[in-house]
């Protein structure tokens, strides 16, 4: 009788990390070790990624900074490309936006609406074949798209060229942002993606206050070939995001495994400390349907989208509006934009003060989501109540320190939470697309008739961080109990040669070594441990 082989925590565990450790020693110490030749190689090779490689002369400091370097910096760059590209227009609409293409209020919320419902149409179909078709080949592509219709949209004469282009324009930068949050999590450890995310996503404050500036400074073109300023402002931006779109074909890295900038034996280390951190696919995962529906029948899907989605959709208001906000406090054009820079620089260092806190306490990051939007909570309850200019613009300072902080502490922490590569590319992209949607809902908020105080806008956008409060606690408390009822045991698989005769346990699934369970069943695996 053939006999199936498992492999001794001593053996399989030579990159696991201590607390796995600890699960596999409880609940194996007494298996035998049973090992039969090539079976027992491939019970072996399956936890290691290129076993015949040394890493012991890989500095892992050393290799972080490069992969910083090489990856941070340049993307960063391009999501500053893209939030400025898709909010811009809330600039442009200071310098006569609105009066030369003849729309009225409504109709300029409906081109900032359009844009959303487009940007969802991408977000899952591009990260599920984001790995297969390069990430420098796919995101390279969009950016060109969409840096084109940037540029075209400062030509057009008309509200239906305005709608056209809005909705193009959404939907070549929808594959982005997903694209790059999934990106990221293949690269580095949980307890490193927090703060890398913040310092990517800071784009989105940067590029608030950067594009303030750029704004007041373009303003000057007013006339120049017979274009208005605010033409100026897409075509130039659009320009540039074409030159970035060829740069990046270039520039952009692929996957660890494939990393031209790393060593084999670079390439090799950075794939086993994934592994180590329960990233079981960071070896390579075979595209299978099962890995998606994966993520369609994970409750925390769909309570990871209305716990960024409350965020998110307080997001796109925010930046979208804070120009026309400051405006109807009293302040003109070019001082309205000047005086959004100095929010966004508070909160541009406030999210990445909040990512590097987290990224040192994983078990935080409900915690730190609840705290900041409440932070939120009050900004928005003083700018409902004030009717003074002064004290409406303190109020948004803390409605920006309760919004932007939270954006990639949810994304760290959604992704923390899901393993298996296919599975984390689809939650993560239906997670960001219903909450670019719900930016559709919230660029309608902001209704002319409502200035200066726009107090129907704000309760709305009250309504949206409370609905992230409610889902951060659902979230956690659902991820607690889970950790809970996998130290008891409830959630054990069957396991061959070790507890073939518990049939309470066949519901969890029967596998032929735990390197199975895991691969299969990603972080529903009963080793793994969720982050709350």
């Amino acid at each position: 009788m053939e006999v199936k082989a498992i492999v001794k925590p001593s053996v399989a565990l030579s990159t696991t990390s201590s607390s796995e450790e600890k699960v596999y020693q409880e609940r194996f110490e007494n298996v035998p070790n049973v090992l039969d030749g090539a079976q027992a190689d491939s019970e072996v090779n399956l936890q290691i990624f290129n076993p015949h490689i040394d890493t012991s002369n890989v500095v892992e400091k050393k290799l972080m900074r490069k992969l910083d370097l090489w990856l941070l910096p340049w993307l960063t760059f391009l999501y500053l490309l893209s939030f400025l590209d898709r909010s811009s227009i809330g600039n442009a609409r200071l310098y006569g936006l609105e009066k030369d293409l003849g729309i009225n209020d409504k109709q300029y919320n409906l081109a900032l609406t359009i844009f959303f419902i487009a940007y969802i149409v991408f977000d899952i179909p591009s990260n599920v074949f984001l790995k297969r078709l390069r990430p420098s080949i796919l995101l390279s592509t969009l950016m060109l798209l969409w840096g084109i219709v940037m540029t075209v949209q400062g030509l057009v004469h008309n509200y239906g060229g305005l709608l056209g282009t809005r909705w193009m324009l959404g939907l070549f930068e929808g594959g982005f942002f997903p694209g790059a949050a999934y990106y990221f999590s293949c690269w580095y450890k949980r307890s490193e993606f927090g703060l890398r995310l913040a310092f990517f996503q800071s784009a989105t404050t940067v590029s608030g206050a950067f594009g303030g500036l750029l704004a007041a400074a373009i303003s000057n073109m007013d006339g120049v070939g017979g274009k208005p300023a605010w033409a100026w402002i897409f075509i130039l931006e659009g320009l540039v995001t074409v030159l970035a779109s060829i740069i990046s074909f270039f520039v952009i890295q692929d996957f660890p495994d494939t990393a031209k900038f790393l060593t084999e034996e670079e390439r090799t280390f950075v794939i086993r400390r994934l592994q180590e951190d329960d990233r079981f696919s960071a070896g390579g995962e075979e595209l299978k349907m099962k890995y998606i529906f994966q993520s369609f029948r994970d409750w925390q899907t769909w309570v990871a989208m209305f716990l960024l989605g409350g965020t998110d959709g307080a997001l796109y208001a925010f930046a979208l509006f804070l120009p026309s906000i400051i405006n109807q406090l009293g302040f003109t054009a070019t001082p309205a934009n000047l005086l959004t820079v100095p929010v966004y620089v508070v909160a541009c260092t406030v999210t990445c003060t909040v990512a590097y806190y987290a990224d040192r306490h994983p078990g935080h990051r409900g915690i730190i989501s609840i705290t900041f939007s409440c932070i939120g909570v009050v900004g928005y309850i003083v700018l409902i109540a004030s009717r003074n200019a002064t004290l409406s613009y303190v109020a948004v300072y803390l409605a920006a320190c309760g919004i932007y902080p939270n954006i990639p502490n949810t994304n760290a922490w959604v992704s923390s939470n899901t393993e298996g590569s296919y599975k984390r590319s689809v939650t993560l992209a239906m997670m960001i697309g219903f909450a670019n949607l719900n930016g559709a809902v919230t660029s309608n908020v902001y209704r002319g008739q409502d200035a200066p105080w726009y107090t129907l806008g704000h309760g709305i956008i009250l309504m949206y961080i409370c609905i992230a409060i409610i889902s951060a606690l659902v979230y956690r408390s659902l991820l607690k109990r889970e950790n809970e009822r996998r130290d008891r045991g409830e959630r054990d698989e069957v396991i061959a040669g070790k507890n073939e005769n518990r049939d309470d346990l066949v519901k969890n699934g029967c596998y032929g070594s735990i390197d199975e369970a895991k691969r299969e069943k990603g972080d529903r695996w009963s080793g793994y441990r969720y982050e709350l």
